[in-house]
């Protein structure tokens, strides 16, 4: 495949390469515009340019009844509606549990009912449902328990609530058996038995549980409509709610392609204008003076709701979400941006261990320590992943030997299936997830044995996804061409995220002016390319990495090629270009 600028082997040891050809675009796009290459070269048809440049619900959404339940789930809901019943949400305690909780809350509360939603403590309950806080919610009177974010693989839970007469419906996204618990309906689109296709339910496996239960909510309101629910009542208008299916969407790192982009992009639109009292709150806590962007989805705003789950209160993001009262969604807000101060510095002390006790030689990197927090070992993982280039575990063990762990993976590499066949074979307690990011808990003693069982099943596949590694470019620029308006002409092609990627730069050649670090490891550099204005660049974490290295020693006299995703600096007088550096190769 060819290569840009003949950079075969950069600073990092990877090719650089053209993103257009990787998505197979070989013809070229001859006097397309910039957007229309964009959308191209991220695997877009032709025929679905018109839909992916301004996309909107209209375009991608399915019908809700394509998936396996969803009629079944949607009935019983509206029957809790038409009765008056209790009903309580079971969410995980991350953003996307979050998110899904608040939006079926909110949904409800519009349609006469006060869900009450109940967010476990990931120190003392771990992950999804158990049967002990299932009965009590039963006890309390909950006639309908709604998981969401969980409960695929809550086999002894459901048991327990289905012999208590408790009827649950799942609403989940995470990878599953063939074997399902019992429940009234189990909606996910990672059902092993769901339609293939583009007319079913598979199709959509790449939604966050906040997608799948706004698409629920679809289901409830056309099943209530049929029943004349509204003829004397408004009908809640979940377009407002699409703030909040961006935010879980975003933060839980689906893949934005198909109605995952709709959901973002016009979420984002709806954020904007700051409707939901909790959300503004965040936005404000968060320090952001602008409309949020979906880069801020996942670095400012995602980080404080998850600061809950992680080192706080589990049920801070719902009660944020979902609350009426301006002053404390203030007060929330200010408890949870807080509480990621704090969750920074557990992490930190928490990754310098990590990293000291990774093992580079292992196709997967499994670490695991007593006392680590479990709050922050997921963060840990996706960083150690990045650092390394191959998936990684990190696990934290208690005192009693029980060790919680939170994994990250690279493209290629299925790691929610590799956990769910450790379960299988008895190798971890219990388990599940998804391509990229899976959660488990294993006896300490097993830790070795499960480790080596992930060498051996996916050492071959890692070895497969790391050969074909690649650096892959959009465009090739002089420095004096970055600047405000090529920031602003590529993210009409957004939003960007994982699966539709920020059009990376390459940029040069330019000599290094200075290089210098600054705040938590970062590398920060003002380059030359003797074609007008310097370029502000940043290499983030990259103290200690090739790259890092590299940048701080470079000598006046040879030139680079830096190669990264350009932003707006809005720091200064007025709006500037910076670049923020992945990769970076010599030019002569």
């Amino acid at each position: 495949m060819t290569t840009v600028l003949n950079v075969t082997h950069s600073i990092l040891g990877q090719p650089w390469r053209w993103r257009a050809l990787a998505a197979d675009a070989r013809d070229g796009f001859g006097t397309d515009d910039l957007v229309t290459q964009l959308l191209l070269a991220r695997g877009c048809s032709r025929a679905a340019l018109d839909d992916n440049r301004a996309p909107s619900i209209r375009a991608f959404m399915p019908d809700p009844s394509v998936f396996r339940d969803m009629d079944r789930a949607a009935t019983r809901l509206a029957d809790a509606v038409a009765a008056g019943e209790n009903v309580a949400i079971f969410g995980d305690y991350d953003v996307d549990g979050a998110t899904s909780a608040a939006l079926l809350v909110l949904v409800l509360r519009d349609l006469g009912i006060e869900a009450r939603p109940y967010i476990p403590d990931r120190m003392r309950e771990g992950y999804g449902p158990t049967a002990a806080a299932l009965l009590r919610l039963g006890h309390e009177g909950a006639s309908l328990i709604v998981t969401v974010d969980c409960g695929a693989q809550g086999f002894d839970a459901l048991a327990a609530a289905h012999a208590a007469g408790i009827d649950v419906v799942v609403v989940d996204h995470h990878k599953c058996t063939a074997a399902l618990p019992i429940a009234h309906a189990l909606v996910n689109p990672n059902r092993l038995d769901e339609t293939p296709g583009d007319g079913g339910g598979a199709a959509h496996g790449h939604l966050a549980a906040v997608g799948v239960c706004f698409l629920l909510a679809a289901a409830l309101v056309r099943t209530l409509r049929a029943r004349g629910f509204f003829a004397d009542r408004a009908e809640p208008r979940l377009i407002d709610l699409l703030d909040i299916v961006a935010l879980g969407t975003v933060a839980d790192v689906a893949q934005l392609r198909g109605l995952n982009r709709a959901f973002v992009a016009q979420g984002l639109k709806v954020m904007a204008q700051r409707r939901n009292i909790g959300l503004a709150a965040l936005i404000e806590a968060s320090r952001l003076t602008r409309a949020p962007t979906c880069s801020d989805l996942g670095f400012a705003l995602g980080p404080r709701i998850n600061a809950g789950g992680r080192v706080g209160k589990s049920d801070l993001g719902v009660r944020l979400l979902t609350t009426r009262d301006p002053a404390e969604a203030r007060a929330i807000a200010a408890e949870l941006d807080a509480l990621n101060d704090q969750r920074r510095g557990i992490e930190g002390d928490v990754q310098l261990q990590a990293d000291a006790l990774a093992d580079p030689a292992r196709r997967v990197v499994v670490v695991a320590g007593s006392g680590w927090h479990a709050g922050v070992i997921g963060i840990v993982a996706g960083r150690l992943k990045e650092r390394l280039g191959r998936p990684a575990i990190v696990i934290a063990i208690d005192d009693h030997g029980v060790g919680k762990g939170s994994g990250r993976s690279i493209a290629g590499v299925d790691l929610g299936a590799a956990i769910l066949a450790a379960k299988e074979h008895g190798l971890i307690e219990a388990g599940g997830g998804h391509a990229m990011a899976a959660g488990l808990t294993v006896s300490a003693d097993r830790i070795a044995a499960f480790a080596d069982f992930l060498e051996d099943r996916l050492a071959a596949t890692v070895d497969r996804a790391r050969e074909d590694r690649a650096l892959l470019v959009d465009a090739v620029l002089a420095t004096g061409g970055v600047n405000p308006a090529l920031v602003e002409s590529l993210e009409v092609g957004g939003p960007y995220g994982m699966g539709w990627p920020a059009p990376r730069i390459a940029a040069g050649p330019v000599r290094i002016i200075k290089a210098d670090i600054v705040g938590n490891g970062h590398v920060r550099v003002i380059a030359s390319g003797g074609d007008g204005p310097s370029l502000k660049a940043v290499a983030f974490r990259a103290a200690d990495t090739a790259l890092g290295q590299a940048l701080l020693a470079a000598p006046p006299h040879r030139r680079l090629w830096l190669a990264g995703r350009i932003k707006i600096d809005d720091w200064g007088s007025r709006p500037a270009a910076e670049m923020h550096l992945e990769d970076a190769a010599w030019a002569d």
